[in-house]
C-alpha cells in the first residue's frame, strides 16, 4: 500500500495553485478540480487522451491552529487510502511547524463528470473558467484515478505548507509560538514539559470559555484530546466538576 501511494503522490501535480495562502484569521473553503485518466481507459482499448474524469468539490480548514503534522491524521471525509498518505507524510516531517485546519470535505457538493478529451485540454477550459470567476481560492490538480483523494491529500499538503512558510510562520513566529530547530527548521515552540505553546495557549483559552459558561466541558475535552494531552490536563479538567464549574 505504501508503494501505491508514493506512486500516486509522485505522479500527482498541482496544475493551478491558488492565488492566496491559507489565513491564520478565519476559516478558508479552497475549490478544487481533480483531473484523471479513468482507469478503466486501458481495458477499453482506447487512446489515454480520449477521456477525463473531472471530481469537483470543495475543502473547508475551519478555526485555523497551529499543529504538527500528526494533527493531520484527524480529518473527516477522507478514505483509508488518504488517510495512509497523511500518516506517511506526518512520519516524514515530524515536527516541521505549519497552519493545519480540522479537514472537513463538503460532500453535498462532490461531484464528478467523464468528459472528451486529453487532460490538457479539460485543464485550459477550467482555467478559463475559473479566471472568469475571479476565485482567489480555486485550484486544478491533476492526479490519479484509482486512489484519487491521495493525489488531493498531496495538494492539501503543498497548500498546508506554502501558507505556513510564506504566510502563517513570520505572524507566529513574532508571537514566540514557533522557534527554530535542527538544521534552522521551524518547529513548535514548548514548555518545559514538551508541550507546544500554540496547544497551551488554545486549551487555556477553552478553560476561561468554560468558566464563562460559553462552551460545555465536551468541547474542552475534545479539544485537549486533539492534542493528546488528556494525561496532563485530566486533573485540572475534573477539578472543574468538583468546584461545581
Amino acid at each position: 500500500m505504501e508503494e501505491k501511494i508514493r506512486f500516486v503522490m509522485e505522479n500527482t501535480e498541482v496544475l493551478v495553485f491558488p492565488k492566496k495562502f491559507l489565513s491564520t484569521y478565519e476559516s478558508t473553503t479552497v475549490h478544487y478540480y481533480l483531473l484523471t485518466t479513468p482507469f478503466y481507459i486501458e481495458f477499453e482499448g482506447k487512446k489515454p487522451d480520449s477521456e477525463t474524469v473531472i471530481r469537483e468539490g470543495r475543502i473547508t480548514w475551519q478555526k485555523p491552529r497551529l499543529i504538527t503534522p500528526y494533527y493531520i491524521l484527524r480529518t473527516e471525509g477522507f478514505s483509508e487510502e488518504a488517510r495512509k498518505a497523511f500518516q506517511m507524510i506526518a512520519g516524514e516531517n515530524s515536527d516541521i511547524a505549519m497552519m493545519l485546519y480540522k479537514l472537513k470535505l463538503t460532500k453535498d457538493y462532490d461531484r464528478m463528470d467523464i468528459v472528451s478529451g486529453s487532460i490538457s485540454d479539460v485543464r485550459k477550459n477550467i482555467e478559463v473558467q475559473v479566471e472568469k470567476k475571479g476565485d482567489p481560492f480555486c485550484a486544478v490538480i491533476k492526479g490519479v484515478d484509482e486512489f484519487w483523494d491521495v493525489s488531493l491529500t498531496k495538494f492539501i499538503y503543498e497548500l498546508m505548507v506554502s501558507s505556513a512558510y510564506l504566510a502563517n510562520i513570520p505572524e507566529l513566529s513574532g508571537r514566540n509560538l514557533i522557534s527554530a530547530g535542527p538544521g534552522g527548521l521551524p518547529v513548535l515552540a514548548r514548555d518545559e514539559s514538551g508541550v507546544p505553546l500554540a496547544a497551551k495557549n488554545e486549551i487555556e483559552n477553552l478553560f476561561a470559555l468554560y468558566r464563562k459558561g460559553e462552551i460545555d466541558s465536551k468541547k474542552l475535552k475534545e479539544e485537549i484530546d486533539n492534542w493528546g494531552l488528556f494525561d496532563y490536563y485530566q486533573d485540572r479538567f475534573f477539578n472543574l466538576f468538583k468546584k461545581g464549574g
